[in-house]
């Protein structure tokens, strides 16, 4: 056993199964997809520790918990059609193109979406799309999503993501309920088409930037 598949296991059974991570299909996926090649080279050899890591142009990979906490917390099924925003390296989508039919995956700096889409390609995650937009818009074209995740925290629970989730629909998202404090939430469409919502827990993301979040880089901008 090498030090990466020993550092996998470890990140299942402490980091994961000893914190609540319970749905067998998630810790299944996570224990496929490969962290260490969505990192930096200077970070590979701790893929499989419990924090973010670098990636390209100064952004981050979310810690293994969290991506495992939000795809068990939007119940994302075999044949589900998923959205998610801030692709990133493309780890979580990644994650979840192991959970879903289909991910659509969205990064609003262009030179990470076309390095997540070549990873996409390397790796074979061939029912991952990425695109190159401003995620808090959502794709109202291929709407409506069976789930959506958001990887960056808004000021509130943009009203165009909502809309976009199917009928039973859930979506993830990071709020910034004051400044400095964050909250993850579950917002489930019901059969009537309102939304309910349910606070998890508390977080720290990075700015949700674009037309429906925060119109900067950071709060202030």
């Amino acid at each position: 056993m090498n030090d990466l598949t020993l550092a996998r296991q470890t990140m299942l059974n402490h980091h994961l199964l000893d914190r609540g991570i319970e749905d067998e299909r998630v810790l299944a996926a996570m224990e496929r997809v490969p962290r260490e090649e969505f990192v930096a080279e200077q970070a590979r050899d701790h893929a499989y520790d419990d924090r973010p890591l670098p990636i390209e142009e100064g952004q981050t990979i979310s810690q293994p918990y969290i991506v495992a906490f939000m795809a068990q917390a939007a119940a994302v099924r075999e044949g589900d059609r998923v959205l998610e925003i801030g692709a990133g390296s493309g780890y979580g989508a990644a994650v979840l193109g192991q959970l879903a039919a289909r991910v659509d995956t969205i990064e609003r700096i262009e030179s990470l979406a076309a390095s997540a889409a070549k990873r996409m390609s390397r790796l074979d995650y061939d029912n991952v799309r990425v695109h190159a937009a401003d995620g808090t818009r959502g794709l109202r074209e291929l709407a409506p999503f069976d789930a959506i995740i958001v990887t960056a925290a808004g000021p509130a629970v943009p009203d165009a993501l909502r809309e976009q989730l199917a009928i039973g629909g859930r979506l993830v998202i990071p709020v910034e309920r004051r400044y400095g404090h964050q909250q993850l939430v579950l917002v489930t469409r019901e059969d009537d088409g309102s939304f309910t919502e349910r606070d998890l827990l508390g977080v720290a993301f990075v700015p949700l930037v674009g037309e429906h979040g925060y119109r900067g880089a950071t709060r202030s901008e």
